[in-house]
């Protein structure tokens, strides 16, 4: 299929590389189906855009680079809608928000991550109930952590 978006142009997406959010993205439940993009191979974040609509695109970043205490609990509902089964690896990003001010002043969602399950394509935004900020500021700490895996998900019923 082709993808036409208003930062990458027209490119050329598999269906298997498809990942389809049953429930969309809060603000954006319309457009259900984005495409992972690699924003540079050195830089840690990437880019989830949209297939629908070529002028929405999310800038994200795995927690763990920023952050290596983050944990979720991810509830019985979100579970059944991403089809997890016991072998299904699981991922989960934030969404990043750069200012175009001060590119510097980066903050990542911590509230509203997005987890992905690998088996089945199928992705949920989770609304966290925890005390976490919506704007976690990246540069906040003087040592920033390197992860050597994905963040700690924790796959729980609640």
């Amino acid at each position: 299929m082709k993808c036409q978006s208003t930062r990458f142009g027209t490119f050329e997406v598999n269906d298997d590389t498809l990942l389809v959010f049953p429930s969309g993205i809060l603000g954006f439940p319309d457009w259900t189906k984005y495409v992972m993009l690699d924003h540079d191979t050195d830089a840690p974040f990437k880019w989830l855009q949209c297939v629908e609509a070529p002028e929405l695109a999310f800038v994200v970043m795995d927690p763990a680079f920023f952050k290596a205490d983050y944990q979720i609990t991810i509830t019985t509902d979100a579970l059944i809608e991403i089809q997890k089964e016991d072998s299904d690896e699981l991922s989960v990003v934030t969404i990043l928000t750069i200012p175009s001010d001060d590119p510097t002043a980066v903050t990542a969602n911590l509230r509203g991550p997005l987890v992905m399950n690998h088996r089945t394509r199928l992705c949920k935004q989770l609304v966290l109930s925890e005390d976490l900020p919506t704007r976690y500021p990246l540069f906040a700490t003087t040592s920033a952590s390197s992860p050597s895996s994905a963040a700690p998900v924790h796959a729980s019923a609640r």
